[in-house]
């Protein structure tokens, strides 16, 4: 476009010379349709906050007419009702409303994490899982080459009863056969549903000057299209039994059994970089050191320390809450699903403090007095809680398994050789294949999901002395471990080999004491044993996925990446 001759002023994005179509809040910079989908996905600015270019410059939506009272304007939204409502709306009069353009902006709010999963998640992964469908479909040969071989040796020792089938069987078998039908099946299915969820946010980008507040609200109560559609593999094998009297059936008939949900690797989608790079840093008020941290989301973290504090606070170092009654220690908290914390008291009973931070209820009371837990942490695997306990009298230690209604499920306490396992676990996690991680006084120890000891880690090769504190694991499934005899933060692998040494002491943070990994972002959280201040590491991105987005749909619309909003 010629801008020179235009009067108008042309927005062009801040990363090529595209016209505007988003605006990046936390950058802040203006963003391009292609520009935004890398930057919605790129692990640097996964969480930023991008709007269409029209939000951000506070468009005003026009009022809306009240289609019982033209004389009237909505101002109101039933919250009961989820309806609009102008001030002559009798049947809501006594039910709760509030402006409407409060009520816009709430369920906007509200919509963010299920945006932001489709923009950063489902839209990156899922065309890779539509790349593993066309392969299915170019490799239909290849699959069918040995069962073929094993049609002949069968034809072979029936030749009497079907020499005047070979031939058609060989020619037609494969044609039209169901197993293609299928995959070409899921292929078109998961274009549609990529298409939908593009679609979906794709609305809620809109400009509120062609899609007003009430479309909107309107808009957010029809069904979300499912965002993690479930696709199956299959497996082809022959049948066994052969009948006499239905040769050219028993011959053809190949079973196709499901050999579970298709499902996209890690080690597919991210790598490690060359080193941690930092991300940013924040100083927590109300705590002395980081012993422990816990991720909430990418702007929320639960920091604790050595003597009774435990405060919630986001990436600016605002203080958001103060748990009154946890005890001091190590590992003494984790986060559920459901945003709850999770926490040991100073009676070490172990609590559930409600996401809105109102209610706190006891999960697991103490009734062993001769036991104390010292650490814990949710599976989002399973949703158990695995608790470690410490005996002082014995100076024993072991892992309790927990599960969603608090009853006792596994104790894991011995060797394999029926020597004790633990002597004083400090901190715990669980890594991708279900193997428990403890931090214990000399050693992580890790264990089956089961129970069975695997190996114990004691350090690298060069130094085999290790001091373990705080410990989290990464998708790529590498174990983090702070040690304090090096003072730094050393990497080893699923089975117990050393990596490298991702972090050493540093003066901006001192000694690496405690770890979280945040799953969204993928982000490492560092907390120092030195001072309060938490630094924030990225060492792993994502691979370069090939996603064919750019192919024609099956409804004859391209799978462009470039959505524009208008």
């Amino acid at each position: 476009m010629d801008t020179a001759s235009s009067p108008y002023r042309v927005h062009l994005c801040s990363k090529c010379p595209g016209d505007t179509a988003y605006y990046c809040v936390s950058c802040p910079c203006d963003l391009c349709p292609q520009c935004k989908e890398n930057h919605v996905k790129d692990l640097q600015t996964i969480d930023h906050d991008v709007v269409s270019h029209r939000d951000q410059i506070n468009y005003i939506p026009t009022q809306e007419i009240c289609v019982r009272h033209p004389s009237h304007v909505y101002t109101k939204y039933c919250e009961p009702c989820q309806v609009p409502a102008c001030n002559n709306c009798k049947t809501h009069r006594k039910h709760k409303k509030i402006n409407v353009k409060t009520a816009y902006k709430t369920k906007r709010q509200q919509h963010r994490g299920t945006i932001h999963t489709i923009r950063s998640e489902a839209l990156f992964y899922r065309p890779v899982l539509l790349t593993g469908i066309k392969a299915d479909v170019k490799t239909c040969h290849t699959e069918f080459s040995p069962l073929q071989s094993e049609m002949l040796t069968k034809a072979q020792t029936l030749k009497h009863l079907i020499d005047y089938v070979v031939y058609d069987l060989l020619n037609n078998v494969f044609c039209d056969f169901d197993f293609k039908h299928r995959c070409k099946k899921q292929k078109i299915k998961m274009i549609r549903h990529i298409g939908r969820l593009r679609r979906y946010e794709h609305r809620y980008v809109q400009p509120a000057f062609t899609f007003s507040a009430l479309q909107f609200l309107s808009f957010t109560k029809t069904a979300l299209p499912q965002i993690h559609l479930t696709l199956h593999t299959s497996q082809l094998s022959m049948t066994e039994s052969l009948n006499k009297e239905d040769v050219m059936e028993s011959l053809s008939a190949i079973q196709i059994t499901e050999r579970g949900n298709r499902r996209v690797g890690n080690q597919r989608l991210l790598k490690l970089t060359s080193g941690a790079d930092f991300h940013q840093s924040l100083t927590v008020p109300g705590v002395g050191v980081c012993y422990h941290i816990s991720c909430v989301t990418s702007d929320r973290v639960w920091v604790s320390d050595d003597i009774n504090n435990l405060i919630l606070t986001d990436t600016t170092g605002v203080p958001l809450h103060c748990v009154e009654d946890s005890c001091s220690g190590n590992g003494l908290h984790t986060v559920n699903s459901e945003s709850e914390l999770i926490y040991i008291d100073r009676n070490y009973n172990i609590n559930k403090l409600s996401k809105d931070m109102k209610t706190t209820t006891t999960f697991i009371e103490r009734t062993d007095s001769t036991w104390e837990p010292r650490c814990v942490y949710w599976s989002p695997s399973t949703g158990d809680l695995l608790v470690g306990m410490c005996n002082y009298d014995t100076w024993t230690g072991k892992v309790t398994r927990y599960n969603q209604s608090g009853q006792l499920t596994q104790t894991i306490q011995y060797h394999n050789t029926g020597h004790r396992l633990y002597g004083r676990p400090n901190y715990i996690t669980e890594n991708n294949n279900g193997d428990v991680v403890v931090s214990d006084d000399d050693a992580v120890v890790v264990t089956e999901r089961g129970g069975r000891h695997r190996f114990s880690y004691t350090g690298p090769p060069s130094v085999s002395v290790l001091d373990p504190i705080g410990i989290c694991t990464d998708a790529l499934s590498h174990i983090l471990v702070c040690d304090g005899y090096t003072e730094t933060v050393q990497m080893i692998n699923k089975d117990g080999q050393f990596l490298s040494h991702l972090l050493t002491k540093s003066q901006e943070m001192g000694e690496p004491w405690s770890l979280s990994y945040d799953v969204n972002t993928h982000r490492l959280w560092v907390g120092s044993g030195d001072n309060n201040k938490v630094c924030v590491y990225r060492y792993i991105t994502r691979q370069d996925a090939l996603t064919d987005e750019h192919r024609p749909r099956p409804d004859g619309d391209t799978m462009s990446s470039s959505t524009p909003a208008v």
